[in-house]
């Protein structure tokens, strides 16, 4: 006897009616709604176009998340679907039992589909993914404008047939159709490319921005404008923009080109910039221009002057921060005073800090620690790549002792397991983690640490994940 769930009863009607495909297509007005998504589920993967088709007219959920069935983009189906949406669209009132306001190509919703092939509670759908009541599927009304979200990666010097296809598609039914982007990766496209493939869609729309590619501060300034009318941004991410070798003058142009287009954005909680080399002396005219709290900031992998960090220390609007990244900004040529000016501003709302790679030394941790035992909602500490010494580490662990939201603790091997010429010596380790178990256990309180080895002897990288954890 197979142990295997007996499908649902659900499953093998929809198996039934995909047999003849007339039948059910002539039946849609006249089935269950819970019906709807495991005949589509069925239609999808069977490639039965003209039922995909027939479906999209009779959805009866406000969104159909497409883009949680697809591994890759899919130029067929999505036709098949877009075939559908243009009788749709081409009606003047809403058929009886269609609910369809979005089209949602991101890769989400895949809850909706387990939620409705029995692998997860119902009590998880949302509004929008909620059947049509039987009062209300009795109500024609208006058509209103269909919403297409994507996800738009700009990879590449044009966008692939797939993303073509469907700008065509959106362009042609202005007013019938909207594309939207809820997140905008740029990775590798000429700004020429990035203006002409933004300029056909609803910039504000764009929640989520990432300039994932190594590029010129003169091609952040063309950026700018653009950024400016993304006004619901909430997370923004640059990485590895530099500066160009002009003018200092002109430099500073393209920076006020784009800082300026931060004030715009009311709803920005994340910040993230990796290696912005155009930053050095020049991080006051950033944080100047944010409108509102953050939640999330990460400066990384960059030189900051001791200026820079006293307007970072000083910034009202970081002052709710949950989420600190310094990781490869040298701290150890300014006033350990600046950070920890900086960790007593956020005591009360940090919950992560990473000060990977940063340089410091015992007196520089030594000096944060009274700030650093404050952060009563800290969850994760992580200072890798730095050098203390057991004394220190002592200390650390003293201060941290009492911060019980801590769950994740990443500090270096201590400096004494190192040999004069700086060379990690294994042998050294093995009595230096047991007298940092004593320290624990006379601490009194049960919790995890990982010592990371700087470099890793397994893969090489700063940060380690191969050891175990010392209890």
């Amino acid at each position: 006897m197979s142990d295997r769930t007996p499908p649902r009863l659900l499953d093998l009607a929809a198996i039934s009616l995909l047999r003849d495909e007339a039948l059910t297509i002539s039946t849609l007005e006249y089935l269950p709604t819970e019906l709807f998504p495991s005949l589509f589920m069925g239609a999808f993967y069977g490639r039965r176009m003209e039922t995909l088709k027939a479906l999209v007219q009779a959805w009866p959920f406000v969104c159909l998340p497409l883009g949680g069935l697809m591994q890759k983009p899919h130029r067929r189906t999505l036709q098949a679907v877009l075939d559908g949406l243009d009788v749709l669209l081409a009606q003047e009132v809403r058929p009886r039992r269609c609910r369809l306001r979005v089209l949602d190509l991101q890769n989400t919703g895949q809850n909706f589909w387990r939620m409705w092939s029995g692998a997860k509670a119902r009590a998880g759908s949302s509004s929008s993914m909620a059947p049509v009541t039987e009062n209300s599927s009795r109500t024609e009304q208006p058509l209103a404008p269909l919403k297409v979200f994507i996800e738009l990666h700009l990879k590449k010097r044009t966008l692939g047939k797939f993303f073509t296809y469907l700008i065509r598609w959106v362009e042609q039914r202005k007013g019938s159709a909207h594309l939207c982007y809820r997140k905008l990766e740029i990775v590798s496209m000429p700004k020429e490319n990035i203006k002409e493939v933004l300029s056909m869609v609803q910039l504000d729309c764009i929640q989520e921005v990432e300039l994932n590619c190594t590029c010129k501060l003169s091609t952040l300034g063309v950026f700018a404008p653009l950024l400016g009318d993304m006004i619901n941004v909430q997370r923004l991410r640059l990485s590895h923009v530099h500066a160009s070798p002009f003018a200092e003058q002109e430099q500073q142009q393209h920076v006020v080109q784009f800082t300026s287009q931060i004030l715009r954005l009311h709803h920005l909680r994340d910040l993230c910039m990796e290696s912005p080399s155009f930053l050095e002396g020049r991080l006051d005219q950033m944080l100047r221009c944010l409108v509102t709290p953050l939640d999330n900031l990460a400066i990384t992998n960059c030189l900051l002057t001791e200026s820079d960090l006293t307007h970072l220390s000083q910034c009202p609007n970081v002052s709710q921060l949950k989420k600190l990244n310094l990781s490869g900004v040298t701290l150890t040529d300014f006033s350990p005073e600046l950070l920890q000016v900086l960790l007593e501003k956020v005591a009360t709302t940090l919950q992560e800090l990473d000060l990977d790679l940063c340089r410091i030394l015992d007196p520089h941790l030594e000096a944060i620690l009274p700030a650093l035992s404050r952060c009563s909602q800290l969850r994760s500490l992580s200072i890798c790549g730095n050098f203390f010494s057991v004394a220190v580490m002592e200390k650390l662990l003293g201060h941290t002792t009492g911060l019980l939201s801590l769950r994740e603790e990443l500090y270096p091997v201590p400096l004494e397991s190192y040999s004069s010429q700086g060379v990690l010596l294994l042998e050294r380790l093995v009595p230096l983690q047991n007298e940092l178990l004593e320290i624990l256990r006379d601490l009194g309180r049960p919790r995890s640490i990982w010592i990371s080895l700087r470099p890793c002897p397994y893969c090489g990288d700063d940060k380690c994940v191969h050891m175990e954890p010392a209890l």
